[in-house]
């Protein structure tokens, strides 16, 4: 008798996974407009606490059908910015970059931070590929979350950076949990995370490209996150809006709808004049609440 094929959804729930509220509203509908998979997948939104999440979840079997490639790997100035954040804190000894993939992010830390060993954890190959390229001291293949993985690197590092890897969690108060359990007492979480409230979001909808379904399953406000670290023993160093914003949304939006269309021969010409308009309004979009990013920097408490 053939097997029954398994399922690529989680049950749908009728209640917000961040704070429990069952008044929630449908926030999206899109496909896989990046990779064209089939699939029409919903993001709601929670209309308590504004946490947006996809509804209903793919199964990780599911999640890794889609999951081909992260988001494009940002420039290396704005990876080197991320990393700046960090230098009016004492350079840290270790540092562990989560769902690091190809480490690009430690590549470019390095510079800033000469004498600070960076490890990386992620689910895939590429961690280890990083490693042998010696762009990282050690290599840990798995979720943090794992026990074996998390038994491994508690307590070990001064800097915990998680850039951009909330939002492709199932369960991010965990990795937020394991994430301060691998940190020393008095060291830091660096966060980056696309910012929902983003103005940006409303005007682009589905085009928006932090949306990225299904590879996003929570995005999460910033006031939400702040609150979850401080209750997670955590006090809150730094906030930024702007620096984080990638200045991207236009020429993504672009390219997404006009290869959709029949007009996706002129995608590249047009798409490269909307990449010129983003990076001329970004100085001046950043400091609105077109920014479409925020980066939180946290301290354990000792």
């Amino acid at each position: 008798m053939p097997s029954r094929p398994r399922p690529i959804h989680d049950p749908r729930r009728d209640d917000c996974p961040w704070c429990g509220s069952k008044r929630l509203r449908t926030r999206l509908r899109s496909p896989d407009l990046r990779h064209r998979r089939p699939g029409t997948f919903v993001v709601d939104e929670c209309r308590d606490c504004a946490h947006a999440f996809q509804n209903p979840r793919l199964t990780p079997e599911a999640l890794t059908l889609y999951d081909v490639q992260r988001e494009r790997r940002p420039s290396r100035g704005h990876l080197r910015a991320t990393a700046r954040a960090m230098l009016p804190f004492p350079e840290p000894e270790s540092w562990l970059d989560v769902g690091t993939g190809d480490a690009h992010f430690p590549l470019e830390a390095k510079e800033l931070f000469a004498y600070t060993a960076f490890d990386g954890v992620d689910p895939t190959p590429r961690v280890r590929r990083a490693r042998a390229a010696g762009r990282l001291d050690e290599a840990h293949l798995g979720h943090l979350t794992a026990p074996d993985v998390l038994a491994r690197l508690r307590g070990r590092y001064d800097v915990v950076s998680l850039l951009h890897h909330l939002e492709h969690t199932r369960e991010p108060r965990e990795e937020l949990t394991a994430a301060l359990t691998a940190l020393r007492p008095g060291g830091h979480l660096l966060l980056e995370l696309p910012d929902p409230t983003s103005a940006s979001a409303t005007v682009l909808g589905k085009w928006w490209h932090p949306y990225d379904q299904p590879r996003h399953l929570h995005l999460i406000p910033l006031t939400n996150l702040v609150l979850e670290l401080e209750s997670q023993g955590c006090d809150i160093i730094a906030v930024d809006r702007r620096t984080p914003h990638t200045p991207r949304d236009l020429s993504t939006a672009t390219s997404l709808y006009l290869n959709r269309t029949r007009l996706h021969r002129a995608a590249g010409p047009v798409t490269v004049v909307a990449a010129l308009l983003d990076h001329a309004l970004a100085p001046a979009l950043s400091r609105t609440r077109f920014s479409n990013a925020y980066r939180v920097i946290a301290q354990k408490r000792t």
